[in-house]
């Protein structure tokens, strides 16, 4: 088969030993039964809680142990090519086949997770995931299709202030939150100053739990700058993790319209 980089990926049989190095990707993994099969996760695979202390950590997405990867023996590796180097994938390829995801938008991640039910063996599990998150969706869509569409600067990080740009799944699921997302002729993760111009146009600043981990601090400096806009902290997981997650974001995206 072929992984979303369309390289040729080489299974045998149905892997029984696998590590992920996508956090995400992990808590996919749990969700559709596959814990036991688990060997290797890194240090950021932090849902659900109690997997960092019944598997090996091997390291991060971007560092690795490669001696740890090695004596865990596993079938496959799952990398994806945003939050994995190349370098990283490079190191591991004598070890295990490695299925590398690339994820732009929704049809990426329904196509992953129907993927991983031909690799892992369970079809109807995964095929039963993505009706239950487009189910999710459409009822979302359909109470929120006649609402104004407010626009929204979602900020990832700051010293130096980073915002979601297009080109990137934070973008897209701003679009399925029903936002305009005010830096969207602009590509990727720009940065920006607080005196950019765009940030007038928007009705609301978000400001993610993560990758940075924005606090109460945060607002009330925004507040200070932007007094006429609505500024609120919001969780970065259900903005930009790809997979089971997915069943959460628009119960969620519904309160941000509160």
């Amino acid at each position: 088969m072929k992984d979303q980089l369309k390289r040729d990926i080489q299974l045998n049989k149905t892997p029984k030993r696998i590590i992920s190095l996508v956090p995400s990707q992990t808590e996919l993994l749990v969700d559709l039964g596959l814990e036991a099969s688990i060997v290797g996760v890194t240090k950021f695979c932090v849902h659900p809680k109690h997997l960092r202390m019944s598997k090996a950590v091997v390291g991060g997405t971007k560092q690795i142990n490669i001696e740890k990867i090695k004596a865990l023996c596993p079938d496959i590796i799952l990398c994806n090519k945003e939050e994995n180097t190349k370098e990283i994938i490079e190191s591991l390829e004598e070890i295990a086949p490695i299925y590398i995801s690339d994820i732009y938008n929704l049809d990426d991640c329904f196509e992953l997770i129907n993927m991983y039910g031909e690799i892992f063996d369970i079809k109807r599990t995964t095929s039963t995931l993505v009706s239950n998150i487009q189910l999710e969706r459409e009822a979302f869509q359909l109470q929120f299709q006649d609402k104004k569409k407010l626009k929204v600067a979602y900020f990832i990080w700051q010293q130096p202030w980073m915002v979601a740009a297009s080109e990137n799944f934070i973008d897209v699921m701003i679009k399925e939150a029903g936002f305009i997302n005010v830096f969207e002729d602009e590509k990727r993760y720009p940065e920006i100053d607080l005196n950019n111009s765009k940030l007038k146009e928007a009705d609301f600043i978000f400001l993610s739990s993560e990758p940075f981990p924005f606090k109460a601090e945060h607002i009330l400096e925004f507040q200070k700058k932007f007094p006429e806009k609505t500024i609120k902290i919001v969780d970065g997981e259900l903005f930009s993790w790809y997979g089971s997650r997915l069943l959460k974001s628009y119960s969620y995206f519904k309160t941000l319209h509160i």
